[in-house]
């Protein structure tokens, strides 16, 4: 089945419930680590809380752990699936700027430090995050080369998608650090500001 307006595959049905579970339990989980702390809330909660059985909860996640790490595993996509959209005539570290400015903006500042909080507070899951940065550099530095495909860029794209995660990653640290009295867009084109006037 096709969608009538892009052509692209429709979503089934199951799929659209399994998307709407997986949210359900993410926000479940998420409202009672905030509420309880991350340590307190236990599994058999969120799965009530997301209207599901225990035994549910595992066919999605493996852990509390994965639950918080879900927040940001998507990130990686999102940031490309902005990047493509993005005018062809701009070059590549402000296509990524635009990208990731589009997709953090959305985000209230309070939950933004709620999580980074969250996070924070387990050293599996901050290990974890740090190993997910890595994976948006890849993530990214794949759609940069099928964005500019031409010989011989491949170390400078490689490098420009290294400098744009960092340059995100350099900006919610110091959301953090600042306890928010900043907005994210701000500290963003802050951190991209300071990268291009040294290149």
């Amino acid at each position: 089945m096709k969608n009538d307006k892009t052509g692209a595959p429709a979503e089934g049905v199951r799929e659209r419930k399994r998307r709407e579970t997986l949210q359900r339990i993410t926000q479940a989980g998420i409202s009672l680590f905030i509420e309880k702390g991350y340590d307190a809330a236990t599994l058999d909660e969120i799965a009530a809380r997301a209207g599901i059985s225990r035994r549910t909860f595992f066919y999605y996640f493996k852990s509390k752990d994965e639950i918080l790490l879900s927040a940001q595993s998507g990130m990686g996509e999102a940031i490309v699936a902005a990047l493509l959209t993005s005018a062809p005539d701009k070059r590549p570290l402000a296509a990524i700027r635009e990208a990731v400015i589009k997709v953090c903006a959305p985000y209230p500042t309070a939950d933004l430090i709620a999580l980074d909080r969250l996070m924070r507070s387990n050293a599996t899951v901050q290990a974890r995050k740090q190993a997910n940065y890595i994976q948006h550099e890849q993530t990214l530095f794949a759609a940069l080369r099928q964005r500019w495909p031409e010989a011989g860029r491949e170390t400078a794209l490689r490098l420009v998608a290294m400098m744009g995660i960092s340059a995100m990653r350099l900006a919610f640290d110091m959301l953090s650090q600042e306890e928010g009295r900043r907005p994210i867009v701000g500290l963003l084109n802050e951190t991209f500001d300071a990268l291009e006037s040294e290149l």
